[in-house]
């Protein structure tokens, strides 16, 4: 599905020595898949310790507070256990060298002084720019489900009655109204592009990103999709008849979920939506973003072994303790790799990061999912959609996936359509891998908007 690498959180706990002074702002560069990813701490010297913020500028995250720092005789170490991730440098003449940890990627990333302001200037020419030609409406309202409020934007054509009008569903991971990554704002193109030839949306910030608030911890997909039922709900109390649904990545299960129970959502679009067991793609995802990333096959084909362990581990487990059994797994499992594919000193941090990833309530629940029993009682149309070079969602297997279980409902009105060259971000690319999301400046081909909303209005 879609990647979400970095999003951290640190606050800072110091201690004092006989150290350089570290304070200020550092620039590093992670090489992640053959991306380079741009990091800034943001040090700052107070009364009890130091307090850190992190940016990651290709990211469009700012000001991330930092949750714990230690400082001690020029030794740096950045903490987010809860997101398994840290940071661990060395100081000295004026940089940091260090590495970065993250489940079982470890970085270096080594951090030099002086960030100048907009060093980071992202070339997005489809992004949208108001003023906007058409009308927009901030809106806001509630799930009655789980209680928490849900703030969007509805843009609308302009000089028309009747349209239809489309709920946005975001991939996996907390994102902002227009889903935004690396600079890219897909939704808000999304939206202009469909405003300007007839047709509404609303697109909603997730829940606990921007305007929306969270009630439940550690929601799953199944929460979700009460937001965006919700949302339909939302807009036939304002008047709107003819609803669709448009999801991206994760958000192309969701539609299917929305659309088997509501009766008032009319058509679905999904764009890079799983149509097999979320367990098969997995497995092909994890194989081909290793292979993509240039890792070596023998690590992949372990990385692919253990990880339908761990899947299995997951799906027959009827204990209490899944994580302790989880991390059983994986030190074993971590131990056997060669020492040439594998840091053995990194292995702790990787049983801890992924025994907390995998049985998190949202994996517990994701994984064992299968969209095709949502897909075959879907009765409207249904527009689904990949790039031929998407490696998050592979195309055919999951293009094929809806093919044969709507036909098998019985659902006439569909159409399936695998884009030549595109990733999963539906951008025009060499490889696909994850690498070139950034450096893209296209944010999604003209060709994928033109169809899907010709297919819209032709309905």
């Amino acid at each position: 599905m879609k990647t979400n690498f970095l999003i951290i959180a640190l606050l800072c706990i110091c201690t004092f020595s006989n150290s350089q002074e570290i304070e200020g702002s550092w620039i590093g560069e992670l090489d992640i898949q053959g991306m380079k990813l741009p990091v800034i701490f943001n040090i700052h010297k107070e009364s009890d310790g130091y307090k850190t913020t992190m940016d990651s500028p290709k990211q469009g995250a700012k000001g991330i507070a930092v949750e714990k720092t230690i400082y001690q005789e020029n030794e740096l170490i950045l903490d987010a256990t809860n997101l398994g991730v840290q940071y661990k440098g060395s100081f000295s003449n004026d940089s940091i060298k260090g590495t970065f940890t993250q489940g079982r990627m470890e970085l270096p990333l080594n951090m030099a002084r002086n960030v100048e302001e907009n060093m980071f200037v992202l070339n997005r020419p489809q992004t949208p720019k108001a003023p906007f030609n058409y009308p927009t409406e901030e809106v806001s309202f509630e799930n009655p489900i789980d209680k928490n409020m849900l703030a969007g934007t509805i843009c609308l054509p302009k000089d028309k009655k009747e349209f239809p009008i489309l709920v946005m569903i975001t991939g996996s991971g907390s994102q902002n109204r227009n889903e935004e990554l690396f600079g890219h704002q897909p939704f808000a193109v999304i939206a202009d592009d469909f405003a300007k030839k007839g047709i509404a949306t609303l697109r909603m910030d997730d829940r606990g990103v921007g305007g929306s608030n969270k009630t439940t911890e550690n929601p799953t997909t199944a929460n979700f999709a009460t937001d965006i039922d919700a949302a339909v709900e939302f807009l036939s109390q304002k008047g709107y008849k003819n609803i669709g649904l448009i999801g991206h990545s994760e958000g192309g299960m969701i539609a299917p979920m929305v659309a088997a129970s509501n009766k008032k959502v009319r058509f679905i679009i999904s764009m890079a939506g799983p149509g097999i067991k979320i367990e098969e793609l997995m497995l092909m995802q994890i194989e081909k973003a290793g292979l993509l990333a240039g890792e070596n096959p023998e690590k992949v084909k372990l990385d692919v072994e253990l990880s339908r362990k761990a899947f299995n581990l997951v799906k027959e487990y009827k204990g209490k303790e899944l994580s302790k059994e989880m991390e059983s797994l994986y030190r074993t499992e971590l131990n056997r790799y060669p020492s040439n594919l594998l840091d053995k000193n990194t292995v702790e941090d990787m049983v801890k990061a992924e025994a907390k990833s995998f049985t998190s309530p949202w994996f517990l629940y994701f994984l064992p999912f299968n969209p095709q029993d949502y897909l075959a009682k879907v009765k409207v149309p249904v527009l689904a959609i990949n790039g031929s070079k998407d490696f998050q969602v592979d195309a055919k297997t999951n293009l094929e996936g809806f093919r044969a279980t709507l036909k098998k409902a019985g659902n006439k009105n569909f159409e399936i359509i695998e884009f030549e060259g595109l990733n999963h971000l539906f951008q025009e690319c060499n490889t696909g891998a994850f690498a070139e999301y950034s450096d893209i400046e296209q944010t999604i081909s003209p060709t994928v908007l033109d169809a899907m909303s010709n297919w819209i209005l032709k309905l």
